[in-house]
């Protein structure tokens, strides 16, 4: 029996060969944290050596992770409805994404074990196709202070070269800035960052919950990262349930790309606006709000039913879990979406990528390549 990257194939039905088309096509991931592609099997290494004291091992942690979400009655009115009440599978410990996130950082000790993850990173993204990955990154934790953020993007990068080298893949990293920090702290992280240029460092992101910092904050650290020729993008219309956020990035911030961008359907004018600019908005399907997960998906759905260029990503994949693969399938088999489309969307997440325009029209000709073989044995079988 032939056997896919990601493991054993199924018996040839139509929907196994479909499964298999969607594992083989290659991919870009375009919205992935570095902290969050960590498995409970490295965690649990990295703790263990690091001596943290931890409420349970970590595979149940990992196991349980569960983020509860925002106040519900924020979301009474949307026109996908949220649900109201748990999922059917909540656990009866959760533990929070972002606790989860704290403890990785914390057991991180040194240069080696950035590079280490960084490349595992890589790593089991290339097992589900994944040919090109950008990594948003947090500023340096304070126990490593010592190291800096340049120190930190340097132990990234050689994380990347080290995927370039055993898995002919491409990658770049995303300095995230903290939306819970002042408008003053942004702006010294985003000095700090273009202080010191490196080309696998190709842009600026804002993350961490929506509710905590609106766009309009980081005006002044956007705009140095613009003047500083970086690609911008920020998490958008994902807990704050307007749209507004979403047309204060791109109009505000420059933002080229948005991650997530679900609450954008909230605005006839603006979802006309964004597809007619092709605004890339990078979705994923998976979520730790486990109750959740059903609006994501059908918020997805509208999206690409209104035309709008919804892009494929992983997130969080070590931890919720999931793969750039997994929410493919998710996309074809809860969503929808005919595999015509799904190919698009391959196409479009390197066409939005940030790679230089000579290293793109590469890529974009590899998958298409790639992506013409893939449908030929689809259309054979």
């Amino acid at each position: 029996m032939r056997g896919t990257s990601e493991g054993p194939e199924a018996p040839d039905t139509p929907d196994a060969r479909v499964a298999r088309y969607l594992a083989r096509i290659p991919k870009a991931d375009l919205h992935c944290h570095l902290i969050g592609t960590v498995s409970a099997a490295t965690f649990a290494d990295l703790a263990g050596r690091a001596g943290l004291d931890l409420p349970a091992p970590p595979e149940i942690i990992w196991r349980d992770i569960n983020s509860l979400p925002p106040d519900p009655a924020l979301y009474r009115d949307t026109r996908v409805p949220v649900p109201q009440g748990p999922g059917p599978d909540e656990p009866e410990r959760p533990y929070s994404l972002f606790q989860a996130s704290e403890w990785v950082s914390a057991a991180l000790r040194d240069a080696d074990d950035i590079t280490r993850i960084t490349y595992e990173a890589f790593a089991a993204a290339h097992r589900g196709a994944t040919r090109h990955l950008e990594l948003h990154i947090d500023d340096v934790p304070p126990h490593l202070a010592s190291l800096g953020f340049h120190g930190l993007v340097d132990a990234c990068v050689d994380g990347i070269r080290l995927a370039e080298r055993d898995f002919g893949m491409t990658g770049r990293l995303i300095a995230s800035i903290d939306r819970s920090r002042s408008a003053a702290e942004a702006l010294a992280f985003v000095r700090t960052v273009v202080d010191r240029p490196n080309d696998y460092l190709a842009g600026i992101g804002l993350a961490n919950l929506e509710l905590a910092g609106p766009p309009e904050r980081f005006a002044d650290a956007y705009r140095l990262a613009g003047a500083a020729g970086l690609h911008r993008t920020a998490h958008s219309s994902e807990h704050a349930p307007v749209a507004v956020n979403t047309a204060t990035c791109l109009d505000l911030l420059g933002c080229d790309r948005v991650d997530h961008g679900y609450y954008v359907l909230e605005d006839d004018a603006l979802v006309e606006r964004c597809r007619a600019e092709r605004v890339p908005f990078t979705v994923i399907s998976t979520t730790s709000r486990r109750s959740w997960r059903p609006w994501r998906r059908a918020s997805i759905a509208a999206m690409a039913e209104a035309g709008l260029n919804v892009i494929l990503a992983s997130d969080d994949p070590g931890m919720f879990p999931t793969s750039l693969t997994r929410e493919y399938r998710i996309a074809a088999d809860a969503i929808g979406l005919s595999v015509a489309r799904l190919r698009e969307m391959s196409l479009a997440g390197i066409d939005a990528a940030w790679l230089p325009p000579g290293e793109k029209a590469a890529a974009r000709a590899r998958f298409e390549r790639e992506l013409d073989a893939c449908d030929a044995e689809l259309r054979t079988a």
